[in-house]
C-alpha cells in the first residue's frame, strides 16, 4: 500500500510537471505568435474617445478586420470589411460587413470613391480613418488577413462544411446547393464568386461570413489544437494586429460571452449608380444613420 501511495504521488507529481511544461510551451508560442503579429498602426487615436479603451476593465471596443485579397501585380484592396462592436456587459458583438463598391469619401485623399480603395491609397490608416467616417464610431483595433492564408488554415484544421444556398460554377469547380464541403482552395473559390449571385456582393459576404465561421467552429476541434503551432505559423505570415499580447489575454479574459451571441446587420438598402462606367453602391442615408446610432450606443458613447 505505501510503495503504491508513493509511485502514485510521484505519478501525479511528474504529470504535473509535464502538464506545466506543455502549458507554458503553448503559452510561450502564443506569446512569440503575438509579437509577431503586433504592427503599431502611425493612426492617431479618434478624437471619439478622450482616452485607449480599456480592455482590462472590460470597456467595449470596436474592431475592423480588413481581408485583403493580393494577387501577382496587384498592390491589394481590402475586398472584405467587417466592423465588429463588442459589449462585455450585454455579452453580445455586433457585426457589419461593409459592401466593397461604398461609395464614401476616402479620408485624407479628398475624394470620393469605393471604400476598397481607402486601402489601396493609404493602406491600413487609410481604411481606418474612412471607416471611422462612415460609421461616426472609433475603430480601436484593427486587423488585416491576408485572405490566401484561408486555404492554409482550412487544410490545417481538416476542411469545413457551410450551406451552400446557390448552386454556381466557378474556375473550374462546381458548388452544389446544400450542406457542401470546403477544402482550402476550394473554399477561397466559394468566396470570391461575385458577379453571378442574385445578390451581388452581399451574396459574396454572405459566404464569407460561413467560411470565417466554419474555420472558427473548426479551430476549437481536437485536430486543430494539435496542429496550433502550424496554425500560428500561418498566421504570423499572414495577419497584422495593432494589439498586444496583455490587451489580447484581456479580450480572452473579459469578453468570451460577447462573442457567442453575434448580431448580424446589414447595409443593404441603398442604390446602384454607374459613374463613369464604374459600379458604386450608394448607402441609404436613412439606413445608415441608423446603424451609426446602433454601433454608438452598443459602444456606450
Amino acid at each position: 500500500m505505501k510503495k503504491l501511495l508513493k509511485w502514485g504521488i510521484i505519478s501525479t507529481l511528474v504529470l504535473s510537471v509535464i502538464g506545466f511544461a506543455v502549458t507554458y510551451k503553448v503559452y510561450s508560442d502564443m506569446k512569440n505568435t503575438a509579437d509577431q503579429l503586433y504592427t503599431p498602426t502611425k493612426y492617431e487615436r479618434s478624437d471619439m474617445r478622450e482616452a485607449p479603451v480599456n480592455v482590462a476593465s472590460a470597456e467595449p471596443f470596436s474592431a475592423l478586420i480588413l481581408g485583403v485579397d493580393e494577387r501577382d501585380g496587384d498592390s491589394g484592396r481590402s475586398d472584405t470589411m467587417i466592423v465588429l462592436t463588442v459589449n462585455p456587459t450585454l455579452k453580445t458583438t455586433k457585426l457589419l460587413s461593409i459592401p466593397r463598391d461604398t461609395y464614401t469619401e476616402i479620408i485624407g485623399e479628398g475624394l470620393k470613391d469605393k471604400i476598397n480603395h481607402a486601402y489601396a491609397f493609404g493602406g491600413i490608416e487609410m481604411s481606418m480613418k474612412t471607416v471611422e467616417n462612415l460609421l461616426d464610431i472609433p475603430i480601436d483595433y484593427v486587423a488585416r488577413v491576408n485572405m490566401e492564408s484561408f486555404t492554409d488554415i482550412i487544410d490545417i484544421v481538416g476542411g469545413i462544411s457551410v450551406n451552400n444556398a446557390l448552386a454556381f460554377d466557378y474556375d473550374g469547380e462546381r458548388f452544389p446547393i446544400g450542406e457542401i464541403e470546403l477544402d482550402g482552395e476550394t473554399a477561397l473559390k466559394f468566396v470570391r464568386m461575385r458577379y453571378e449571385d442574385p445578390n451581388g456582393d452581399f451574396g459574396r459576404q454572405n459566404r464569407q461570413k460561413q467560411v470565417i465561421q466554419g474555420v472558427l467552429r473548426e479551430a476549437t476541434s481536437v485536430g486543430a489544437v494539435l496542429n496550433y503551432k502550424s496554425i500560428f505559423e500561418t498566421l504570423e505570415d499572414n495577419v497584422q494586429i495593432n494589439v498586444v499580447f496583455d490587451e489580447l489575454l484581456n479580450i480572452s479574459k473579459n469578453y468570451g460571452s460577447s462573442f457567442k451571441t453575434i448580431e448580424q446587420i446589414y447595409l443593404n438598402n441603398g442604390s446602384s449608380s454607374i459613374m463613369n462606367g464604374i459600379y458604386y453602391y450608394i448607402p441609404n442615408e436613412q439606413e445608415l444613420q441608423g446603424i451609426q446610432d446602433e454601433l454608438r450606443e452598443h459602444l456606450g458613447i
